[in-house]
């Protein structure tokens, strides 16, 4: 099962309020439609939320033409789904000059993708590749490190984890679980030590033994305590001192559970730390994704992965015409 079949699982939140929309559009409304248009909002309207999926395929059948839909019912579905207010105005803004008031869904995703970017994660070509995970509590960071060290050993990479989250209590040992169950090394201090030691001594262990990379786990306290964005830092700079250029990737884990809050967490991060990509996390029936366009349009930062699940193989590299496709997917 690929990413655009868990997503299509998992944006069930996004799928139930945007239909919560479509059921409420007027018969003006769709009297605008084209005429020529087959698959009509009406008819999306009558399948049920639990029908969805199986409607979808008979209704594409019966598409000769590409669906439409109005820019006021646009909004709703952008808004419904977290996508935030400046964003939809922009977007709508462009179609309106595009389009007119009623618009084409290949269109509409057309204009989505470009609040959307995916980039591999970025390797050194010779010695460890040092990879920095931050984000508040909750987030999933360290179950996400999980998954990362995971889906690297199985490409036939040497991975190095680094317990540098030395203040949540049992966050080492939930770490050192994982690096036992995954089957690789971990470098740990006791609670309460100087992360920045942790990162250092694990890039040292890293070089020393030839690893590939080396994944670094950090505190995730409150993203408004300046002294814990210095920690970061000086975590960031004690890496920096023992291998050049490194981090190679500073990832922030972010709750898709948080929405437009989630956003507010990446303004803050990047501005004090330095981002270099994201990973949204818990993507299951409790979220709405519609923030994940903020991210782009905001701050720039490409979505490198996304967990769908608990399990660590739930983590799959992003895919901006996957994410689309899943977030329109039987509702129009």
């Amino acid at each position: 099962m690929g990413m655009f079949d868990f997503l299509k699982k998992a944006l069930k939140k996004t799928k139930k309020a945007i239909k919560e929309v479509v059921d409420s559009v007027s018969g003006e409304e769709l009297e605008e439609l084209d005429e020529g248009t087959e698959v009509t909002a009406q008819e999306v309207a009558k399948a049920s939320a639990d029908s969805i999926t199986k409607s979808q395929s008979k209704l594409k059948k019966k598409s000769k033409r590409d669906p439409k839909i109005t820019l006021e019912t646009l909004e709703e579905i952008l808004l419904s789904s977290d996508a935030g207010l400046e964003l939809t105005e922009e977007i709508l803004e462009r179609l309106e000059e595009e389009e007119g008031d009623v618009v084409r869904l290949s269109k509409v995703k057309e204009v989505l993708k470009n609040y959307l970017v995916f980039e591999p994660l970025n390797f050194r070509r010779s010695g460890p590749s040092v990879f920095m995970f931050i984000g508040v509590n909750g987030s999933g960071k360290t179950t996400t490190i999980a998954k990362v060290s995971k889906r690297l050993k199985d490409e036939g990479r040497k991975v190095l984890l680094a317990a540098g989250d030395t203040f949540r209590a049992a966050a080492i040992e939930q770490l050192e679980w994982w690096a036992k169950k995954i089957g690789v090394d971990i470098v740990k201090h006791q609670q309460g030590s100087d992360a920045a030691a942790v990162a250092y001594d694990a890039v040292e262990a890293a070089v020393a033994r030839g690893v590939d990379v080396v994944l670094v786990d950090t505190a995730g306290r409150l993203h408004n305590k300046m002294q814990l964005m210095e920690e970061l830092l000086k975590v960031k700079r004690v890496i920096g001192k023992k291998v050049l250029d490194e981090p190679r990737e500073i990832l922030l884990v972010l709750d898709a559970n948080n929405g437009q809050n989630a956003v507010v967490q990446a303004e803050k991060f990047s501005r004090e730390v330095g981002t270099t990509g994201v990973i949204v996390t818990k993507l299951d029936s409790s979220a709405k994704a519609g923030f994940v366009f903020s991210i782009y349009k905001k701050l720039g930062l490409p979505v490198k992965f996304i967990g769908v699940g608990e399990k660590v193989e739930d983590l799959y590299e992003f895919s901006p015409d996957e994410f689309i496709d899943a977030f329109f997917d039987g509702l129009v």
